[in-house]
């Protein structure tokens, strides 16, 4: 099956074009989704967390304490690493698992850090959402009311926009109406469809 890795910066629109393949019966594995499904409470990955960077990271009513673990990693290149060593292996491998179940003539990964943590060989392709950068950062403080410097540190963290656009092999600029993406949708929808016809035959 055709396997399309969708990536893009904090903010650029990736669960906007992700439901958008969707509408088209697309089946997108998210990792966004199955990181927040991780850590709910009871979690085994939640009590990992826990016993690696103390009770802080636990809210009152046993949640996850996002902010304080955000700014936690964030500061902290190390406890960064540590994170990401125990959440990617996880969240990889239940990715991994959800795709080999699913019959359909192309699927889509949805990860954000898909170029730096160098899953671009698990994929066909590479869709990449784009858009200027200081659309991303308005987008983000409209959505998330992070501060200037936190949204900095998260871009930061991300490789380059200019990265992200020379390792595409697609790229959907996402800077107008929800209609005109939905176009920009149907024509990639139609090409990965002629794809996989020629990679299924």
């Amino acid at each position: 099956m055709l396997t399309i890795g969708l990536t893009g910066g904090i903010g650029c629109g990736k669960t906007t074009v992700s439901r958008l393949f969707e509408k088209r019966n697309i089946p997108v594995i998210d990792a966004d989704v199955i990181s927040h499904a991780i850590v709910q409470p009871g979690q085994p990955t939640l009590l990992l967390l826990k016993e690696t960077f103390g009770e802080q990271v636990l809210l009152a009513n046993g949640e996850l304490n996002r902010q304080y673990l955000r700014e936690l990693v964030f500061n902290d290149p190390n406890k960064k690493e540590t994170l990401e060593g125990i959440m990617h292996p996880i969240i990889f491998g239940i990715m991994h698992d959800d795709l080999i179940k699913l019959n359909t003539p192309y699927g889509i990964l949805s990860i954000p850090l898909l170029l730096e943590t160098n899953q671009q060989a698990q994929v066909d392709r590479v869709l990449v959402i784009d858009c200027p950068e200081t659309e991303q950062i308005q987008r983000v403080k409209a959505r998330d009311q992070l501060s200037d410097s936190m949204i900095n540190s998260i871009m930061r963290s991300q490789c380059s926009r200019s990265l992200r656009l020379k390792r595409a092999d697609d790229i959907l600029l996402n800077n107008g109406s929800l209609a005109s993406i939905d176009t920009k949708v149907q024509k990639l929808h139609d090409f990965y469809l002629k794809m996989s016809a020629g990679k299924n035959n």
